[in-house]
């Protein structure tokens, strides 16, 4: 399994990026896809993730309103619209799937800052 994330970059406060993560398989292969996040000395935390099938939608509370999840189950696309950025939205974020085991993309790198 190959995630490969991109959309990261440096946006304003109160900005919107879109992330995308390509996966060498179809969603529908994999029993759940998300994101997660980590800052340098924290643990990684989820973002966002759902299940095979667009179903069971979870978000963190500090992106709930603010970020959506999505991807076609017959595609490989996942993504995540971040919308009403916020410094505190300042990570590395991964893209994470299940598939039978636990498979990461190499991140891609989210700054707000004014």
């Amino acid at each position: 399994v190959r995630l490969v994330e991109s959309g990261g970059g440096l946006v304003r406060p109160g900005g919107s990026l879109q992330l995308s993560c390509v996966a060498s398989s179809s969603i529908s292969s994999f029993v759940s896809m998300g994101w997660y996040r980590q800052v340098p000395g924290k643990q990684r935390e989820l973002v966002a993730r759902m299940l095979s099938g667009g179903t069971d939608i979870l978000y963190a509370d500090s992106v709930q309103g603010r970020f959506t999840i999505s991807g076609r189950n017959a595609g490989n696309t996942l993504y995540l619209q971040m919308n009403d950025l916020r410094p505190e939205d300042t990570a590395v974020y991964y893209c994470h799937a299940d598939y039978g085991m636990d498979w990461w993309g190499n991140g891609t790198l989210v700054t707000v800052s004014s």
